[in-house]
């Protein structure tokens, strides 16, 4: 199949912007000034979603905010009610939402060996099944259009030791995927998720290229590929990737120890240079989100390590003049 241009999928990412919602501008009424929309996923601070977003807006300095779960449920799971309330909760601290970090497609590939990787317990409040993707789906793009981005986050299935025979049919399903969301005016952006089959970089550059979408971008985790054993994300991996097809960015980081053992990690220690990582975004003329998912509880609670690694983010961020 033939690459899409720089120019098709610019144009195809603003076609999609334009038939979705209105996609607010970076610093309007906030304290920090960057290029990027930097952001918190709300829950990596706690489950009281206005005590998180009061910490975002007040403390932080910050206008964005990505929404995976509150109040101890998924957003899949909220009523109407609790999303209205989180609605009032967004107005009342000048929040705006980076993305939808739906579960979508962190599950077995059906026919394919269970995966290690395949909890026994449900991931983020997130428990869903192959054949519920379909609700997840739209239940997704629903919720997109409610708070007001047109990005909605999907996985890769959980990793197989050899996925080779379902690559071909895992790349249609995300192809019809994003073609599907492209249709509602929404961007579908793939993470790079160390437990499942797109984990490290190089994996997920063959799985761009594998999927030629103008709907269909990379949410690229650097922390999540060196967790895959990826330790030279960047710069190395970062390399392979097509930077016109990063539609979001998280921010986290990791560590090996004596043993061997990965773990994670504050976001200023690790394998992760993110100073040199924000301008090598930057330099591409990324101008969405980087959002931080400290996953690191070495403080103590979620959010003791959240406050520290966004101290660390902060000071990476101004280092490397994407931050004033």
């Amino acid at each position: 199949m033939k690459e899409i241009s720089r120019r098709r999928f610019l144009a195809g990412a603003a076609m999609t912007a334009a038939a979705g919602v209105a996609y607010p501008i970076f610093g309007q009424a906030t304290r920090h000034k960057s290029p990027f929309r930097v952001a918190v996923i709300s829950d990596e601070i706690s489950q009281d979603f206005d005590h998180a977003c009061s910490v975002i807006s007040k403390e932080f300095e910050l206008q964005w905010v990505e929404l995976r779960g509150m109040w101890g449920k998924n957003l899949q799971a909220l009523s109407d009610t609790e999303l209205s309330q989180a609605e009032a909760i967004l107005e009342k601290y000048s929040l705006q939402v980076t993305d939808i970090a739906s579960p979508l497609f962190k599950v077995d590939w059906p026919g394919a060996p269970r995966s290690k990787f395949s909890p026994k317990n449900d991931s983020f409040n997130a428990d869903f099944n192959f054949k519920q993707q379909q609700d997840v789906l739209e239940r997704s793009i629903a919720l997109a259009k409610r708070f007001k981005t047109n990005r909605v986050r999907c996985f890769d299935f959980w990793r197989l030791d050899d996925a080779k025979p379902y690559r071909e049919a895992i790349n249609a399903k995300l192809l019809e995927t994003a073609n599907t969301c492209g249709q509602q005016g929404v961007l579908l952006v793939i993470e790079n998720e160390f437990e499942c089959n797109t984990a490290t970089g190089g994996e997920a550059a063959a799985t761009l290229a594998g999927i030629q979408s103008p709907h269909f971008f990379l949410n690229w985790d650097a922390g999540n590929a060196v967790t895959a054993g990826e330790l030279d994300a960047f710069p190395a991996a970062w390399d392979l990737l097509p930077k016109n097809r990063i539609g979001h960015c998280h921010c986290k980081n990791a560590v090996k120890d004596a043993e061997g053992k990965i773990h994670w990690a504050p976001v200023g220690t690790g394998y992760i240079d993110w100073t040199a990582q924000f301008k090598a975004l930057a330099a591409t003329g990324y101008r969405e989100a980087v959002s931080l998912e400290t996953h690191w509880r070495g403080a103590g609670t979620p959010e003791a390590s959240t406050r520290i690694s966004w101290q660390q983010m902060k000071q990476a961020l101004q280092n490397s003049g994407t931050l004033t």
